[in-house]
Protein backbone atom coordinates (compact mmCIF):
# COMPACT_ATOMS: atom_id res chain seq x y z
CA UNK A 1 0.00 0.00 0.00
CA UNK A 2 2.83 2.29 0.80
CA UNK A 3 4.82 1.88 -2.74
CA UNK A 4 1.28 2.16 -4.28
CA UNK A 5 0.95 5.71 -2.92
CA UNK A 6 3.66 6.93 -4.54
CA UNK A 7 1.76 7.60 -7.94
CA UNK A 8 -0.05 10.35 -5.76
CA UNK A 9 3.66 12.22 -6.72
CA UNK A 10 3.09 12.05 -10.33
CA UNK A 11 -0.57 13.29 -9.82
CA UNK A 12 -1.90 17.17 -10.07
CA UNK A 13 -1.39 19.36 -6.97
CA UNK A 14 -4.19 21.09 -8.02
CA UNK A 15 -6.93 20.69 -10.37
CA UNK A 16 -8.96 23.01 -12.37
CA UNK A 17 -12.74 21.61 -10.80
CA UNK A 18 -13.77 19.96 -7.78
CA UNK A 19 -15.08 17.23 -9.94
CA UNK A 20 -12.10 16.04 -11.40
CA UNK A 21 -10.99 16.50 -7.91
CA UNK A 22 -13.80 14.39 -6.37
CA UNK A 23 -12.51 11.81 -9.53
CA UNK A 24 -9.42 11.47 -8.05
CA UNK A 25 -10.22 10.96 -4.44
CA UNK A 26 -13.01 8.31 -5.40
CA UNK A 27 -10.43 6.24 -7.17
CA UNK A 28 -7.77 6.78 -4.67
CA UNK A 29 -10.64 5.23 -2.13
CA UNK A 30 -12.10 2.46 -4.15
CA UNK A 31 -8.33 1.64 -4.61
CA UNK A 32 -7.53 1.57 -0.55
CA UNK A 33 -11.16 -0.29 0.24
CA UNK A 34 -10.62 -3.12 -2.05
CA UNK A 35 -6.68 -3.23 -1.14
CA UNK A 36 -7.29 -3.67 2.07
CA UNK A 37 -10.31 -6.00 2.02
CA UNK A 38 -8.29 -8.40 -0.39
CA UNK A 39 -10.85 -7.53 -3.49
CA UNK A 40 -7.08 -7.69 -5.77
CA UNK A 41 -8.57 -7.25 -8.74
CA UNK A 42 -11.20 -4.56 -8.21
CA UNK A 43 -8.16 -2.50 -6.82
CA UNK A 44 -6.13 -2.69 -9.85
CA UNK A 45 -8.78 -1.62 -12.27
CA UNK A 46 -8.97 2.04 -9.95
CA UNK A 47 -5.08 2.38 -10.02
CA UNK A 48 -5.15 2.05 -13.62
CA UNK A 49 -7.64 4.32 -13.84
CA UNK A 50 -5.28 6.42 -11.86
CA UNK A 51 -2.20 5.51 -14.31
CA UNK A 52 -4.44 6.40 -17.03
CA UNK A 53 -5.87 9.69 -15.22
CA UNK A 54 -1.72 10.68 -15.18
CA UNK A 55 -1.35 9.77 -18.73
CA UNK A 56 -3.89 12.29 -19.45
CA UNK A 57 -2.30 15.19 -17.35
CA UNK A 58 0.90 14.55 -19.45
CA UNK A 59 -0.74 14.54 -22.45
CA UNK A 60 -2.77 17.96 -21.49
CA UNK A 61 1.15 19.31 -20.21
CA UNK A 62 2.16 18.38 -24.78
CA UNK A 63 -1.21 20.03 -25.94
CA UNK A 64 -0.27 23.02 -23.82
CA UNK A 65 2.95 23.59 -24.23
CA UNK A 66 3.49 21.93 -27.76
CA UNK A 67 0.65 23.36 -29.26
CA UNK A 68 1.46 22.85 -32.97
CA UNK A 69 3.58 19.09 -32.11
CA UNK A 70 0.16 18.44 -31.14
CA UNK A 71 -1.90 19.64 -33.95
CA UNK A 72 0.41 17.52 -36.10
CA UNK A 73 0.04 14.47 -34.23
CA UNK A 74 -3.83 14.34 -34.91
CA UNK A 75 -2.99 12.35 -37.97
CA UNK A 76 -5.78 9.49 -37.91
CA UNK A 77 -8.44 10.65 -36.17
CA UNK A 78 -11.76 11.82 -37.91
CA UNK A 79 -12.63 15.59 -38.14
CA UNK A 80 -15.30 15.28 -35.47
CA UNK A 81 -12.52 13.84 -32.99
CA UNK A 82 -9.90 16.41 -33.82
CA UNK A 83 -11.61 19.59 -33.07
CA UNK A 84 -13.00 17.54 -30.16
CA UNK A 85 -9.40 17.03 -29.07
CA UNK A 86 -7.96 20.41 -30.06
CA UNK A 87 -10.69 22.64 -28.21
CA UNK A 88 -10.22 20.78 -24.76
CA UNK A 89 -10.77 22.10 -21.69
CA UNK A 90 -10.02 19.05 -19.21
CA UNK A 91 -7.05 16.20 -19.72
CA UNK A 92 -10.08 14.18 -19.01
CA UNK A 93 -11.57 14.80 -22.95
CA UNK A 94 -8.66 12.28 -23.84
CA UNK A 95 -11.07 9.30 -22.38
CA UNK A 96 -12.55 9.75 -25.81
CA UNK A 97 -9.89 8.34 -27.46
CA UNK A 98 -8.54 4.67 -27.31
CA UNK A 99 -6.20 4.18 -24.41
CA UNK A 100 -3.91 2.31 -26.48
CA UNK A 101 -4.28 4.65 -29.16
CA UNK A 102 -4.03 8.13 -26.52
CA UNK A 103 -0.68 6.77 -25.41
CA UNK A 104 0.79 7.22 -28.68
CA UNK A 105 0.89 10.95 -27.82
CA UNK A 106 3.75 9.82 -25.71
CA UNK A 107 5.91 9.80 -28.88
CA UNK A 108 5.65 13.72 -28.96
CA UNK A 109 7.68 13.36 -25.86
CA UNK A 110 10.69 10.79 -27.01
CA UNK A 111 9.07 7.59 -25.73
CA UNK A 112 9.36 5.19 -29.35
CA UNK A 113 7.16 2.58 -30.49
CA UNK A 114 8.52 -0.10 -28.13
CA UNK A 115 8.10 1.78 -25.02
CA UNK A 116 4.63 3.08 -26.23
CA UNK A 117 3.73 -0.70 -26.80
CA UNK A 118 5.11 -1.38 -22.83
CA UNK A 119 2.86 1.02 -22.29
CA UNK A 120 -0.15 -0.48 -24.11
CA UNK A 121 0.39 -3.95 -22.31
CA UNK A 122 -0.98 -2.56 -19.20
CA UNK A 123 -4.53 -1.54 -21.04
CA UNK A 124 -4.47 -5.05 -21.79
CA UNK A 125 -3.84 -6.21 -18.73
CA UNK A 126 -6.49 -4.01 -17.77
CA UNK A 127 -9.17 -5.41 -20.54
CA UNK A 128 -8.55 -8.70 -19.52
CA UNK A 129 -9.62 -8.18 -15.61
CA UNK A 130 -12.62 -5.94 -16.51
CA UNK A 131 -14.57 -8.80 -18.75
CA UNK A 132 -16.37 -11.60 -17.32
CA UNK A 133 -14.04 -14.37 -18.42
CA UNK A 134 -13.80 -16.70 -15.47
CA UNK A 135 -10.64 -15.35 -14.29
CA UNK A 136 -9.18 -13.97 -11.08
CA UNK A 137 -5.63 -12.29 -12.23
CA UNK A 138 -4.71 -10.76 -9.15
CA UNK A 139 -5.98 -13.16 -6.84
CA UNK A 140 -3.22 -12.31 -4.32
CA UNK A 141 -1.42 -9.09 -2.34
CA UNK A 142 1.81 -10.00 -3.94
CA UNK A 143 0.49 -9.80 -7.03
CA UNK A 144 -1.22 -7.02 -7.34
CA UNK A 145 2.22 -5.58 -5.66
CA UNK A 146 4.37 -6.74 -8.47
CA UNK A 147 2.27 -5.09 -10.57
CA UNK A 148 1.75 -2.21 -9.17
CA UNK A 149 5.89 -1.86 -8.99
CA UNK A 150 5.87 -2.54 -12.51
CA UNK A 151 3.29 0.38 -12.95
CA UNK A 152 5.13 2.61 -11.11
CA UNK A 153 8.62 2.07 -13.15
CA UNK A 154 6.32 2.93 -16.38
CA UNK A 155 5.15 6.03 -14.66
CA UNK A 156 8.31 7.34 -13.57
CA UNK A 157 10.13 6.65 -17.04
CA UNK A 158 7.12 9.02 -18.69
CA UNK A 159 7.54 11.66 -16.25
CA UNK A 160 11.20 11.78 -17.14
CA UNK A 161 10.71 11.88 -20.52
CA UNK A 162 8.37 14.67 -19.55
CA UNK A 163 11.29 17.08 -18.20
CA UNK A 164 11.48 19.19 -21.20
CA UNK A 165 7.45 20.09 -21.61
CA UNK A 166 7.68 20.94 -17.58
CA UNK A 167 10.93 22.75 -18.16
CA UNK A 168 9.37 25.06 -21.19
CA UNK A 169 6.10 24.94 -19.14
CA UNK A 170 8.12 26.69 -15.70
CA UNK A 171 10.40 29.23 -18.25
CA UNK A 172 7.26 30.34 -20.27
CA UNK A 173 5.67 31.13 -16.84
CA UNK A 174 8.98 32.76 -15.40
CA UNK A 175 9.35 35.20 -18.50
CA UNK A 176 4.88 36.05 -18.18
CA UNK A 177 5.05 36.08 -14.08
CA UNK A 178 8.54 38.84 -14.05
CA UNK A 179 6.56 42.55 -13.76
CA UNK A 180 4.22 42.32 -10.51
CA UNK A 181 2.47 45.19 -11.71
CA UNK A 182 1.70 42.88 -15.18
CA UNK A 183 0.98 39.39 -13.73
CA UNK A 184 -2.29 38.09 -12.13
CA UNK A 185 -1.31 37.94 -8.90
CA UNK A 186 1.14 40.95 -6.75
CA UNK A 187 1.85 37.82 -4.15
CA UNK A 188 4.66 35.63 -5.43
CA UNK A 189 3.51 32.35 -4.00
CA UNK A 190 -0.30 33.10 -4.85
CA UNK A 191 0.99 33.39 -8.78
CA UNK A 192 2.68 30.16 -8.16
CA UNK A 193 -0.15 28.11 -7.21
CA UNK A 194 -2.74 29.85 -8.81
CA UNK A 195 -0.81 30.03 -12.82
CA UNK A 196 1.89 27.73 -12.20
CA UNK A 197 0.51 24.69 -10.65
CA UNK A 198 -3.01 25.33 -10.62
CA UNK A 199 -3.05 26.56 -14.13
CA UNK A 200 -1.20 23.23 -15.80
CA UNK A 201 -1.92 20.43 -13.61
CA UNK A 202 1.86 20.41 -12.17
CA UNK A 203 2.52 17.10 -9.64
CA UNK A 204 4.81 16.78 -7.38
CA UNK A 205 7.47 15.54 -9.53
CA UNK A 206 6.89 18.21 -12.26
CA UNK A 207 8.03 20.67 -9.26
CA UNK A 208 11.33 18.36 -9.28
CA UNK A 209 11.87 19.27 -12.98
CA UNK A 210 11.18 23.36 -11.80
CA UNK A 211 12.95 23.60 -8.81
CA UNK A 212 16.39 22.30 -10.22
CA UNK A 213 16.16 24.33 -13.18
CA UNK A 214 19.00 26.60 -14.19
CA UNK A 215 18.29 29.92 -14.28
CA UNK A 216 20.89 30.79 -16.40
CA UNK A 217 19.15 28.55 -19.52
CA UNK A 218 16.69 31.66 -19.56
CA UNK A 219 19.26 34.10 -21.01
CA UNK A 220 20.59 37.65 -20.26
CA UNK A 221 16.96 39.38 -19.72
CA UNK A 222 16.30 42.29 -17.52
CA UNK A 223 14.05 41.01 -15.78
CA UNK A 224 16.99 38.39 -13.75
CA UNK A 225 16.18 39.59 -10.33
CA UNK A 226 12.37 39.40 -10.56
CA UNK A 227 12.83 35.46 -12.02
CA UNK A 228 15.04 35.00 -8.99
CA UNK A 229 12.71 36.27 -6.76
CA UNK A 230 9.85 34.05 -8.21
CA UNK A 231 12.47 31.18 -8.33
CA UNK A 232 13.18 31.86 -4.82
CA UNK A 233 9.40 31.56 -3.72
CA UNK A 234 8.94 28.83 -5.24
CA UNK A 235 11.69 26.50 -3.39
CA UNK A 236 10.26 28.55 0.15
CA UNK A 237 6.97 27.58 -0.53
CA UNK A 238 7.07 23.84 -2.24
CA UNK A 239 10.51 22.70 -1.03
CA UNK A 240 11.61 19.01 -1.90
CA UNK A 241 9.77 16.75 0.39
CA UNK A 242 12.92 14.65 0.78
CA UNK A 243 15.46 17.59 1.58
Amino acid sequence: MEEAAELGNYLPLSFKSPKEQEYIEFLWDAFETNYTHGKYQFAFLAYHMLTMSFVYFEIWQIKQTRAKDFEMAMVGFNKDQERELLDATSPFTFWRVNESSVLRFLKLIGCDNAKVGNYAALVKDRNETAHSNGNIFFSTKEALDSKIAEILRVVDEIQTHSKPVVETCYREFLRHSADPEEREYDDAADQIREVLIHGNYLSERDLDFCRDLKLNDLGETPQESAINELHTALLATYPRADA
